[in-house]
């Protein structure tokens, strides 16, 4: 519970942090071109029966605006005078056309008020990835000193590679560390080099992999391999009571011979699925009890534990940054601009073109909500990954508002480059049901994401 309560809470800063600045980039240009903005609400105020939504509101003298939270936090909203957006205000389209409407206003001043929302999360993104690595540099473990090499599944092998082998590069570049990124590259690459028992060789990749296969395959494409050396006990389980000791090398699972942690977790995945389909207590009894062979300075020697239920042994290995040493490159304030300006635009560059997933079949089935979102965040308070997953949801917000849907940033912009090239406006007709379709579409888009968490939560995907 507290592990829940401590993303929610992370979840609902940087989502409230996004929507206030997005919608204030709205407003910013708004008041500049002498545009009234009626309402500016956090969360969205839904009427429900004769309550109208607000959890607070209030108006300044001498203000046209009102400020306010709804009780919904799927976002927020910035309602401008004179415009056919998510209120579906028509009676206000059929009084008399005002200055101080944004009907009113130059076709380019109406493009600059609705670009504003993604230009400032757009601009905030950058700004954090350039205070991050001025705050705490760039950190990671290079790929090219992991000498314990990779661990790599079925698929992989087919393409040659081998456990142990040492990525270095591709054609495109250098692989810098094990991320997403890494993926990508190989998944784009024709050719990849690497280290095998201390020499360098080539390998030839098609090209085209799919990044998602790779991805979700279980096991994953490659991973690095991580030595099956016990670090630490956690009391009160398994391993404690079997008397497993720190600097324990796991040699064997139940006979099989295990090379690495990772073949231990995949020897440990493989009983899952046997205990799945386990009958009788009797049978789920055998499958969790485990013979673990080890070897304790030199010595080679076997014990036999009962595993928990979910199959948890009970100890912990160092992690990538414990096994290898990390490299950090740290950023003046200066250096940091141009060097967080460089990753913000390769993190939009890689999303954008991960999009083409997202129209297959199991990319529809990765879609996530509110759930998956918030699980991204750490389970426990950390600044740095905060900063990082915010920066992240920021570049996602400006590129999902600027497509050209209707109810979104990016179909009114749509619609006003139509009106500057034509210089044609759209029929306020049309721009409502264009406005009803995208609403309707993204509201089924929220319940396809939304849905998808419910049914990985059920464990049905």
């Amino acid at each position: 519970m507290e592990i829940f309560l401590i993303r929610l809470l992370q979840f609902l800063l940087a989502i409230s942090l996004l929507v206030l600045l997005h919608e204030g980039g709205h407003f910013f240009f708004a008041k500049l071109f002498g545009v009234r903005v009626e309402k500016f609400y956090m969360f969205f105020d839904l009427r429900v029966w004769k309550w109208d939504g607000s959890l607070f509101k209030f108006k300044p003298k001498k203000s046209d605006t009102q400020y306010g939270m709804g009780w919904l936090p799927l976002g927020g909203y910035c309602k401008i005078a004179g415009m056919i957006d998510e209120s579906f205000d028509t009676e206000q389209m059929k009084q008399p056309e005002q200055p101080w409407e944004f009907r009113t206003k130059p076709a380019w001043q109406r493009l600059l008020i609705m670009v504003g929302g993604v230009l400032v999360n757009f601009l905030l993104a950058l700004f954090i990835y350039s205070m991050i690595l001025f705050t705490w540099g760039d950190s990671y473990v290079p790929v090219k000193n992991m000498t314990y090499g990779m661990k790599f599944n079925t698929q992989a092998k087919q393409y040659g590679f081998q456990d142990g082998d040492i990525l270095l590069a591709t054609e495109k570049g250098e692989l810098k560390d094990f991320s997403a990124d890494l993926y990508r590259q190989l998944s784009e690459a024709t050719r990849v080099d690497l280290l095998r028992d201390g020499k360098p060789m080539s390998l030839t990749l098609p090209g085209d992999l799919n990044l998602l296969d790779m991805l979700k395959a279980d096991p994953s494409f490659v991973r690095p391999l991580i030595p099956a050396v016990v670090d630490s006990i956690l009391p009160g389980t398994p391993a404690a009571a079997a008397g497993l000791q720190k600097g324990d090398r796991i040699t064997a699972l139940n006979g099989t011979p295990v090379d690495s942690y990772n073949e231990f977790t995949d020897q440990v995945a493989r009983l899952s699925d046997l205990l799945a389909v386990a009958s009788t207590t009797a049978d789920s009894l055998r499958l969790r009890t485990a013979t673990i062979a080890y070897e304790r300075d030199g010595r080679a020697d076997t014990l036999q534990t009962c595993l928990t239920e979910d199959l948890k042994v009970g100890f912990v290995v160092k992690t990538l940054a414990g096994v290898y040493q990390p490299v950090t490159i740290e950023y003046g304030l200066l250096e940091s601009i141009p060097a967080g300006v460089k990753y913000g635009w390769n993190v939009l560059a890689s999303y954008v073109d991960d999009m083409k997933y997202v129209f297959t079949a199991e990319g529809a089935k990765s879609l996530g909500g509110f759930g998956a979102i918030g699980s991204l965040f750490p389970p426990m308070w950390d600044w740095y990954m905060f900063w990082k997953m915010t920066a992240f949801l920021s570049i996602i917000l400006a590129f999902m508002n600027i497509l050209p849907i209707p109810a979104l940033d990016g179909g009114h912009v749509l619609f006003l480059l139509y009106e500057i090239i034509t210089r044609r406006k759209p029929s306020e007709a049309f721009m409502i049901r264009a406005e009803y379709v995208g609403f309707g579409l993204l509201i089924l888009l929220m319940v396809v994401a939304n849905l998808n968490d419910i049914l990985r939560w059920l464990g049905y995907m």
